[in-house]
């Protein structure tokens, strides 16, 4: 081989050398890009099941929100007849006193059973026949 195509020979493998180290550098860039889709990727596919558990948890949230109020109108509601069943107790012993107030005070235990005495107690009694819903009966002790 003359000197001139040895040459040409050296040129061309040098510049087929070249576009093998670029085309490896592209290889390694290309396949670091890879990776960082899939790093990417892993990342995103956790950020969204983060995602559905916070929904999940929000949503568990309200549930028990709705039935810490629903709790608290069930309490208001056992209060208030926990009150009622107080005032038709009162109302019931209240009358039984009216009945023994309207019999003879004859005997010795219902001497101190005045007739103004009697006349409250009916008064108060007839009152407690009567729809204990106002506010004056709510607390009736």
């Amino acid at each position: 081989m003359n000197k001139v195509a040895l040459v040409k020979e050296l040129r061309h493998t040098a510049t087929r050398c070249n576009t093998l180290q670029h085309t490896a550098t592209r290889c390694n860039t290309l396949q670091h890009t890879a990776t960082h889709c899939n790093t990417l990727q892993h990342a995103t596919t956790h950020c969204y099941t983060r995602c559905n558990t916070l929904k999940l948890t929000a949503t568990y949230c309200n549930t028990l929100q709705h039935t810490a109020k629903h709790c608290n109108t069930l309490q208001h509601t056992a209060t208030h007849c926990n009150t009622l069943q107080h005032t038709a107790t009162h109302c019931n012993t209240l009358q039984r006193s009216v009945t023994h107030c309207n019999t003879p005070c004859a005997t010795a235990r219902w001497v101190a059973c005045t007739a103004t005495h009697c006349s409250t107690l009916q008064h108060t009694a007839t009152h407690c026949n009567a729809p204990c819903a106002t506010a004056r009966w709510v607390s009736c002790a």
